[in-house]
């Protein structure tokens, strides 16, 4: 597949720059760039999460470093993450998962709605303990759906945090944190089941995504929730209703 590798640099610094900031979107941005170039969705999904190993270590240690992590986010989020990253990696090899898309999708909308409303009656808890009967289905289901979909962590595992009540800057970045555990042990699966070819779209994906990393996190930092939380729902809104139209249209 012939793919302008400096194209795939610029598609994988933008991608992480939003990720980077707000918690959600590499994947979905992407995998969304090489499905539209022909790729075939098993390699897509391999190339991205391959590429995310690199750029979600720069990323979760930028956080950290910032102070834009919750330990108790990340500790439930972890192990069951990595259980449905596995899942949802072997599945992509054998089953099409297009067929789940239009339910994600309507979740992902009502969250994003959700997420709106809350913005502009901002109440949100810092110390909010997070429950251990919501981060592992939710850690499931993000890992199951990151693999399948080639991106998914953020928007499901993000927008249902924030919009549960969770401060949006260290939901973030304790989602970004978390995801590198997950994309590693998708990756691993991928290769031990495919392999991974197109190494010209791995690279680029992963040299923009590295560059671009640490400015996400920064941004995090500085922008404040409440418009966090608007541009998350808003974002989260559009893709929905993109994903929608190209199923349904």
């Amino acid at each position: 597949m012939d793919i302008d590798f400096w194209l795939l640099i610029v598609v994988g610094f933008l991608a992480q720059l939003i990720d980077g900031s707000l918690g959600m979107a590499y994947g979905v941005s992407s995998n969304s760039f090489l499905l539209g170039v022909g790729v075939p969705p098993a390699i897509a999904s391999a190339s991205v999460h391959t590429a995310e190993v690199f750029t979600t270590a720069i990323s979760g240690f930028s956080h950290w470093k910032l102070g834009n992590i919750d330990r108790r986010i990340v500790l439930g989020l972890i192990i069951p993450g990595m259980v449905g990253g596995a899942v949802g990696a072997y599945l992509l090899t054998s089953v099409d998962g297009n067929f789940i898309k239009p339910y994600i999708a309507i979740y992902l909308l009502i969250m994003g709605i959700r997420i709106l409303y809350k913005a502009f009656i901002h109440k949100e808890n810092p110390d909010k303990d997070p429950k251990p009967k919501l981060l592992i289905p939710l850690g499931l289901a993000g890992g199951t759906m990151d693999a399948i979909g080639g991106g998914g962590w953020g928007p499901i595992v993000t927008t249902t945090l924030i919009s549960s009540g969770h401060t949006p800057r260290k939901t973030i970045g304790s989602v970004n944190f978390s995801e590198f555990f997950v994309t590693l042990v998708v990756s691993i699966t991928f290769l031990l089941t495919i392999g991974l070819t197109h190494w010209n779209v791995f690279l680029g994906l992963m040299i923009g995504g590295v560059i671009a990393a640490p400015f996400g996190a920064l941004l995090t930092r500085k922008i404040p929730a409440r418009v966090i939380m608007i541009i998350v729902g808003l974002l989260i809104i559009f893709l929905q209703i993109r994903t929608l139209v190209q199923i349904w249209g």
